[in-house]
């Protein structure tokens, strides 16, 4: 009797528990990730970033830099199996969307500071890329990679806007 609560124990007491953990801890580090990402966005809403390939003929400019910040979010437990579950009958993976949206922003803060750090405050001709790392010869992703790269200027003295 003890061995056959044992067995059950193991076969869905656990599994069950484990996404439970999985998703309340998963949503917490989740919300204190976004939230710092929200504070370090609004520190550096003077660096500005566009995707403009040239630099505007009436912006003054100064001293170019590459520059670029990359950030690898892993998929965590409860994200991992509601996307299996969702796979079985298609649809919106929004588990990982969110992870996306997160690895995205967080790469964006990454090359601002560093273009920050460089003395600048606008990067051009920004481009993003994404990668998912999977596990060995499975289809899970087991994580997610952003990186945002472009090229930093500091904007001559006379010139505070973009026209």
């Amino acid at each position: 009797m003890v061995e056959g609560l044992i067995t059950l124990f193991f076969n869905l007491a656990l599994p069950l528990l484990l996404l439970v953990v999985g998703f309340l801890v998963g949503t917490i580090v989740e919300r204190r990730h976004l939230r710092r990402i929200r504070a370090r966005e609004a520190e550096l809403r003077d660096v500005l970033a566009f995707a403009l390939r040239r630099i505007p003929e009436d912006l003054e400019v100064s001293a170019p830099n590459f520059v670029a910040g990359s950030a690898v979010i892993s998929v965590d437990y409860f994200k991992r199996f509601a996307a299996s579950l969702r796979g079985l009958i298609g649809g919106r993976l929004g588990a990982y969307e969110s992870l996306f949206e997160r690895a995205r922003r967080e790469a964006m803060v990454r090359m601002k500071e560093e273009a920050r750090r460089l003395g600048a405050d606008i990067v051009l001709n920004v481009k993003l890329e994404t990668t998912r790392i999977q596990a060995g010869g499975r289809n899970a992703t087991i994580s997610v990679e952003a990186l945002a790269y472009g090229t930093a200027y500091r904007r001559g003295e006379g010139d505070g806007q973009i026209h």
